[in-house]
Formats: C-alpha cells, structure tokens, sequence
C-alpha cells in the first residue's frame, strides 16, 4: 500500500497493525473494480470500520483521523454483503482470518473446538416458558 495516504495515527484499540492487514488487503482489494487509482488509504478505511464495530458508535461520530464516516460506511456496505445462504460476506471471512492469525502467534490451532454455554442462560429459557404458561392461566380465568 503506499505509505503516504495514510494519516491516520495507530492509537485506537481497533486498529490492526500493518503486518496484519498485509494479510488480508488482497481480499479487499478483490472486492473493488479497479477503474481508477485509490485515493484514500484501504488500511485506514478498514481500521475505521473495526472502530465502529467494536466501539458501537454511530457512523456519523467516527472520529475525524479516519476517512470521512460515508466512505467508511459504503466499504463496510459492500464488504457485508453475503454472497449467498452458504457463504460469509468479505468482512466475516477477513476477520475470521484475522482470529486464527492471532491464535496462531500464540500457539494456538487456528480454529476454536469447542464451545461454553453458558448454564445460567439455559436454565432461564427452560423456567421462561412455564413462568408464561402461569401468567395466562392466570390472565385468562
């Protein structure tokens, strides 16, 4: 990518770093149409659509040292789009890339293999419905 697009100052917990996104930019690049030369930097674009992911924040308040929040949101508009029932959108598979490069560094199978549910939760859907069941008795007669 060339350096000198980007302006963005790497102090935002969402942020990837440059070794990371090295490893999927040929992803995002796949997704575009290549008619003209990019003038705004896909590092920064993606680094601001991790912060409104993670953050939760309003597109309209992303802060001022990420591209302008429309861009931000059309890239993330095109990159969640799922091609099919089957298949993850770009944005699913580029972070579950990112995952297992992360497990990796720290020894770790790329892929989780199990799971924890949570017991609190189930035992709640369980007693859900007999405590609905009680309540229209009693609404009903």
């Amino acid at each position: 990518m060339n350096e000198r697009l980007s302006k963005m100052p790497p102090c935002y917990p969402s942020n990837i770093s440059r070794e990371q996104f090295v490893h999927i930019a040929p992803i995002l690049e796949s997704a575009r149409k290549k008619t003209r030369p990019r003038t705004i930097d896909l590092y920064d674009i993606f680094c601001g659509v991790l912060y409104v992911l993670k953050s939760g924040c309003q597109w309209r308040m992303l802060p001022k040292d990420f591209p302008k929040w429309r861009t931000c949101y059309e890239y993330f508009k095109k990159w969640s789009v799922k091609p099919s029932v089957t298949e993850d959108s770009i944005l699913d598979t580029l972070l579950k890339k990112l995952v297992g490069i992360v497990r990796i560094a720290d020894s770790r199978a790329a892929k989780t293999t199990f799971v924890i549910v949570d017991a609190q939760s189930v035992k709640n859907t369980d007693t859900a419905k007999k405590k609905a069941t009680m309540l229209a008795k009693r609404c009903l007669g």
